[in-house]
Formats: structure tokens, sequence, C-alpha cells
């Protein structure tokens, strides 16, 4: 059985680090693990009640089917000003809803994110593990990573990449374990 991941990248610059990690955890994938990255977060509208609807924009309704349809969420985010980016913060503002029973709820997720500051992120993937946890997700508590890359090449480091890659893995584990309860 193949355990479905669902990658939100917080950086829309295509060359950004963030992105690079995305795409280096979903090229390495453990074997059963499907990695999919979201493209077009920044095609969402900003959040409105008033536009959410039956006749709720068709990029909201894809994201929201993306999400209900996988197993895991894995957010890879660097830090704006001491905060999650705006582009993941109105994401998740979509995902949230309604209320109790929507895409997020209950679904495994990490946060994970490399920033260049001494902190690695910090503040933002607690801002993010906050807003998630709020918004109805599992949040998994050991799988979020603060990496600076302050002096640290973070793609070719074996340390990094040793912590990042237990941390898909415990997503995955912590997964099953909550599926199974």
């Amino acid at each position: 059985m193949t355990t479905s991941i669902l990658v939100l990248v917080g950086s829309l610059r295509a060359g950004s680090v963030n992105r690079r990690l995305a795409e280096a955890i979903r090229d390495q994938a453990p074997e059963g693990v499907a990695i999919e990255l979201v493209d077009g977060l920044d095609a969402l509208p900003f959040y409105n009640e008033d536009i959410d609807t039956d006749d709720v924009p068709a990029v909201v309704t894809a994201l929201r089917d993306r999400v209900a349809a996988t197993d895991r969420l894995l957010v890879v985010t660097p830090e704006y000003n001491g905060t999650m980016p705006a582009v993941l913060n109105n994401a998740i503002d979509w995902l949230s809803r309604p209320y109790g029973a929507s895409a997020i709820t209950a679904k495994p997720l990490g946060v994970i994110g490399v920033t260049p500051t001494p902190y690695g992120g910090k503040w933002a993937h607690e801002d993010t593990v906050r807003s998630a946890r709020i918004a109805g997700a599992a949040v998994v508590e050991d799988v979020v990573v603060s990496q600076t890359s302050i002096e640290v090449d973070v793609f070719n480091d074996a340390d990094v990449r040793s912590r990042i890659d237990e941390a898909v893995r415990r997503l995955v584990d912590a997964g099953r374990e909550t599926v199974a309860a």
C-alpha cells in the first residue's frame, strides 16, 4: 500500500531553497511513499467567507479535493518577517472550511523548512503548527525541522539530510497510527 504525502510549499519563488528542498524530498521518497508538490497557491483568492459558497472558485475546490484525497500533509516553508508566508496562511484558511469537516480535519501534518537565519524559520514553523492545529490538522510534533542555511549546505550535509529523512518517516508512521486508531 502506497502512502501519499501532499506538500505545500510556502515560497512561491521557483528557485527557492524550500522549493528545492521539497523537490529533493519528493525525488528521494522512501519506498511505498508517493510525494506530490502543490503548485498554484498564489492563484487562491484571499479567503473570504462571502465567496466560500457552493460556487467557490475552482482553484479552491481543486486544492480541497487534493488535500482530502491525500494521506498526509507536509508543509515546507521559509520564514517571512518572523512568521509564515501569507500564501501559506491563506491556503490553510481555505483548507480549514467547513470547520470540523474540512479537507485538513484530522490530516496528519508536519512542518519543515530552511531559512538563512540562526533559528532556521522556527517562528514561521511554530505559527504554521498553531494555525494548522486550529484548522483541525493532526499536527505531528516530531515532524518539525527548522534548519538554518547559514554555513550549512542543506542538500549535502549528512546530519541535515538524516533529520529531514527521519521527519518524513515519522510523518508516515504517525499517519498510520492515526488511521489505525
